[in-house]
């Protein structure tokens, strides 16, 4: 089944059924649709309703502050990971204008005393709203669990066992990430859209709704596909590390958020993204099972750790090794 966007749809409730039938059909159809688009429509995903409904006005709360004091909580040399970046400061890679958008970040919230709390930035509260951060916090873990579930499933198209993710993305580094981008008002710098077209860097990317049109997919035949919000659905998709580690086999698809047309330039757009990485020490190696004579080895090995500092400073985030 596919939406009207063309993005396929699955229900979630079928794998988390105990019918094998139900969860073998489900399988199969997530893993078709990363094989081919490398999105997916997900229905009854687990993250309820109301709580989507705060957590956009919770970010359209924060992102109404005056820009003083949001620039209060852009922390410096920790490559945007926690708290406020800026209008303009990130770009897609390869390109030189900045992005038309200012966003947050809520990072991990380590609880059990794993030692890699010590290699995360705190998480930022901000004084002017302090249901900020624990609304940050419920989101963050609501997506995760959802995540969870999904990555055990893509595990099994992989034939791999059904857990080989879980410890991986146990206190993994994913970064939930309220997006706001402004009203364009007045001269923009040349070739400056919302988001430049880009690949996700992470394992797999959540995003629930937005509160306008934009998002565009890139298809097998070169041919850019407007995604608008589909009802009851939450939009998955592949990311670099996904694709990498199995050797191509599963599509990290090209997206962007384009203007909107100049009668709308006076509106607000917002969106949150989930970014579901691994643990840094996670080996991103081509899964031997993904290579044959007609897909030999794409990539080097490396961690996941080592690709993202890698990919932070392409597009702006971490300043380039001198």
């Amino acid at each position: 089944m596919s939406t009207p966007q063309g993005i396929p749809s699955v229900d979630l409730a079928d794998f988390l059924s105990d019918d094998k039938a139900r969860q073998d059909m489900f399988i199969q159809q997530l893993g078709n649709a990363y094989e081919g688009i490398g999105f997916v429509a997900v229905k009854n995903h687990g993250i309820s309703d109301d709580l989507i409904h705060r957590l956009y006005s919770g970010m359209q709360s924060f992102f109404g502050l005056p820009e003083e004091v949001k620039k209060k909580y852009n922390i410096p040399g920790i490559g945007g990971q926690r708290g406020y970046t800026p209008f303009g400061q990130e770009h897609a890679k390869g390109k030189t204008a900045g992005d038309l958008k200012e966003f947050w970040h809520f990072g991990q919230f380590v609880e059990d005393n794993d030692p890699i709390k010590s290699e995360y930035p705190d998480n930022v509260a901000v004084a002017e709203l302090p249901e900020f951060l624990p609304l940050g916090k419920e989101a963050y873990q609501s997506f995760e669990n959802t995540g969870r579930h999904l990555l055990r499933a893509i595990a099994r198209h992989l034939g791999l066992d059904e857990e080989y993710f879980n410890p991986h993305i146990h206190n993994g580094n994913s970064i939930l990430r309220p997006i706001h981008y402004p009203p364009i008002l007045g001269e923009i710098e040349e070739g400056a859209v919302r988001a430049g077209e880009h690949e996700d860097i992470n394992l797999i990317t959540l995003l629930v709704g937005a509160s306008a049109d934009g998002l565009q997919v890139l298809n097998k035949n070169n041919e850019w596909i407007s995604v608008t919000e589909i009802q009851n659905h939450i939009v998955v998709n592949v990311g670099d590390m996904l694709q990498r580690l199995t050797n191509n086999k599963l599509k990290s698809t090209t997206h962007r958020v384009i203007n909107p047309p100049k009668e709308l330039h006076g509106s607000s757009r917002y969106s949150v993204p989930f970014f579901l990485h691994p643990r840094s020490d996670m080996p991103l190696n081509c899964l031997p099972s993904c290579i044959n004579n007609q897909h030999p080895k794409a990539y080097d090995d490396i961690t996941a750790g080592e690709y993202l500092m890698e990919r932070l400073r392409e597009i702006g985030l971490l300043k380039e090794e001198k």
